[in-house]
C-alpha cells in the first residue's frame, strides 16, 4: 500500500466519520461532503496519472464539476433554512414541514 493510497483513503474516512459522528449543524456536514469528494478528485487525478490512459483523462474534471454542482446546492439549501428556521442545526429543522 502506498502513501499516497494510504492518505487518500483516509482522509475520505475522516470526512465520512465527520458526517456519520459530527451531525450538530448543516454547515460542518457540507464541508465533510466536500472534503470526500476533493479526496476523491485528487485519488482519481492520481491514477489516471499513474496509468497513462488518455480515456480517463477528462474523468477527474467532471468529477469536479459535480463537485461544484454539489457545493452549490448545499450552499443554496444552507441559506434557505437558516431563512426559514432561523439556525442551520440538522435537530432543529423537520423534514415533513415545508
Amino acid at each position: 500500500m502506498t502513501t499516497a493510497f494510504l492518505s487518500f483513503s483516509a482522509a475520505f474516512t475522516l470526512g465520512l466519520a465527520g458526517l456519520a459522528l459530527r451531525r450538530t449543524h448543516l454547515l460542518s456536514a457540507l464541508l465533510c461532503l466536500e472534503g470526500m469528494m476533493l479526496s476523491l478528485f485528487v485519488a482519481l487525478s492520481l491514477w489516471s496519472q499513474m496509468t497513462e490512459s488518455t480515456s480517463f483523462s477528462g474523468a477527474p474534471l467532471i468529477l469536479l464539476a459535480l463537485s461544484a454542482c454539489e457545493a452549490s446546492t448545499g450552499l443554496a439549501i444552507l441559506v434557505a433554512t437558516a431563512r426559514t428556521h432561523g439556525t442551520d442545526q440538522v435537530q432543529s429543522m423537520n423534514i415533513l414541514q415545508c
